[in-house]
């Protein structure tokens, strides 16, 4: 047998491990996900949870009500939910690309030069433990405007995990490659955009992940008092006491934060192979 047969058989082997490592995690999945929402049920039906708390099904029905008919339009405090996860996702992104557009080159340059963290660092030190929502009455004082203060707000909640994850990868990165790349010739700036950054892409990228839950968990909350958006949503559901759909509001955010967390461990993965195959 040849070494390519053997290969071939030993993928062919793992694959069929992982396929049923998928089977049997998908089945344990969905009889834990049966066991709860039955104990759900049963525990609303039977009062046995707070008073005035939905059954498992009463929600459901309102999930399916909210999903086919999201983009309704009442007026500004009346909107379909696909309108206010649009509207949260339009700040989220404004915010989080401010953010980023600071974070990395900052980032990089703390992590090449020496001076430059010890100049910039008591500020990060000082900032960096601040809740982002301490910042939301400045930021309605500054804008005296909702929108631009939840952007504001985002902004500065995604900058610091960013940075942080940009000034680590930069700063160790393997000084073999920078040795090279001296031995070479190569001006500072080929050295930052040809080494240094590609070097470091899995940690810019990690860092960018972070702050985009970051990002995600911040506005929910800071939205409660802005208007309009997710966060503005449940709020006006807990003000009409109907907990079902506060309930549809967090699993929707749930859904919501599991796709924007997999498009960044699918980046990461990109940048982690190639820095392996390179």
């Amino acid at each position: 047998m040849t070494v390519v047969q053997e290969k071939l058989i030993n993928n062919s082997q793992q694959s069929k491990l992982l396929d049923n490592e998928n089977v049997k995690a998908l089945l344990l999945f969905l009889l834990s996900l049966g066991i709860f929402l039955l104990f759900w049920e049963m525990g609303a039906r039977m009062k046995l949870f707070a008073k005035g708390m939905p059954t498992a099904s009463l929600t459901i029905k309102e999930l399916w009500y909210w999903v086919t008919h999201p983009f309704y339009d009442n007026g500004p405090n009346d909107l379909g939910i696909g309108w206010n996860l649009l509207i949260s996702l339009r700040r989220v992104a404004i915010g989080y690309s401010l953010a980023s557009l600071i974070a990395v080159p900052l980032g990089i340059l703390v992590g090449i030069s020496k001076i430059a963290f010890k100049a910039f660092n008591p500020y990060f030190q000082l900032l960096k433990p601040v809740s982002p929502l301490a910042w939301l009455p400045l930021g309605l004082y500054l804008f005296r405007d909702s929108e631009m203060t939840g952007i504001f707000i985002i902004t500065i909640a995604s900058i610091w995990p960013t940075l942080t994850n940009t000034a680590f990868g930069v700063a160790n990165v393997d000084p073999d490659y920078l040795d090279v790349s001296k031995t070479l010739g190569a001006s500072r700036w080929r050295t930052i955009f040809k080494v240094i950054i590609p070097a470091a892409l899995p940690n810019i990228i990690s860092g960018l992940r972070i702050s985009m839950g970051i990002s995600w968990l911040v506005i929910v909350a800071a939205e409660m008092l802005l208007g309009t958006g997710l966060g503005y949503f449940i709020w006006n559901e807990w003000n009409n006491l109907y907990i079902p759909n506060i309930l549809v509001a967090i699993f929707i955010i749930g859904i919501v934060g599991i796709i924007l967390d997999q498009i960044f461990a699918y980046l990461e993965k990109l940048v982690s192979f190639g820095k392996q195959s390179s």
